[in-house]
């Protein structure tokens, strides 16, 4: 017996599979899901999330962008605004995606606090992004 994972993201189901453990970015910090977990509702945080594949346990490295998470009955059905594969996300660009960003937030204490909003929030899903591909890299290893 696993979990069933259903990744959902506004306009479809983004991701299905079966898995052994998953660790999920709650927004009180990581939490790992094991088959018989007692239900619960968390938010997520934006961060990295890990998916331990059912048959080969391999890891599967998900980017989400913040959202819920319900654990029901060995059914973890995961509600984000936005997701990425790991494999789907190239190590270069990721890169210097969070280098701006990081640069946009340490020039944000001048700007007005919705642009400084939106300067934190492209710099917390840049750096996810970043760590994804950086966790993709190891693994290649």
């Amino acid at each position: 017996m696993s979990l069933e994972i259903s990744i959902i993201v506004p306009d479809r189901v983004f991701w299905k599979s079966d898995a052994k453990e998953i660790i999920l970015p709650t927004l009180n910090g990581q939490m790992g899901v094991l088959k018989d977990h007692i239900p619960i509702l968390t938010g997520l945080d934006t961060g990295l999330m890990l998916v331990r594949n059912a048959e080969n346990l391999s890891w599967i490295i998900v980017a989400v962008m913040g959202g819920f998470a319900l654990v029901n009955n060995n059914k973890v059905t995961i509600l984000v605004n936005e997701a990425e594969l790991g494999s789907d996300i190239n190590f270069e660009e990721a890169e210097t995606s969070f280098l701006a960003a990081k640069k946009v937030l340490d020039e944000a204490s001048n700007l007005d606090p919705k642009k400084k909003m939106e300067a934190t929030l492209q710099f917390k899903r840049s750096r996810t992004r970043f760590q994804v591909a950086e966790e993709m890299r190891k693994l290649k290893n």
